[in-house]
């Protein structure tokens, strides 16, 4: 790999690896269905806000959420709510995982 094709490929890993923790996971969740503060956050995740405000940071430096401060708080929301599509390609993965998995299962058995 070479060139434009090679950054291309570095830039989606970059956002795949910030996707890639279950609390990461449960901030988008939550996102999608719209804005939150750091404190909601905290709340619906079950994290320490340093925690929290870390997550939020690698979500950031990645291009997924973007933040806006009003007064105290500051808000976050998805920047490309698209990527809901791709949490719900890997859902169906996961179903088509197990679909095949029980095939298998049912298959020994008979």
């Amino acid at each position: 790999m070479k060139g434009r094709n090679q950054e291309r490929y570095n830039v989606q890993a970059r956002i795949l690896k910030a996707l890639a923790h279950p609390a990461r996971l449960a901030m988008v969740d939550k996102l999608a269905g719209g804005e939150r503060c750091v404190a909601e956050l905290t709340d619906l995740i079950g994290c320490d806000i340093s925690t929290i405000s870390k997550h939020l940071f690698i979500l950031r430096a990645a291009g997924i959420i973007e933040s806006e401060k009003r007064g105290l708080s500051v808000y976050y929301r998805l920047r490309c709510p698209c990527i809901i599509q791709l949490l719900g390609c890997v859902e169906a993965t996961m179903k088509e995982d197990v679909r095949k998995r029980l095939k298998v299962i049912k298959g020994r058995a008979g």
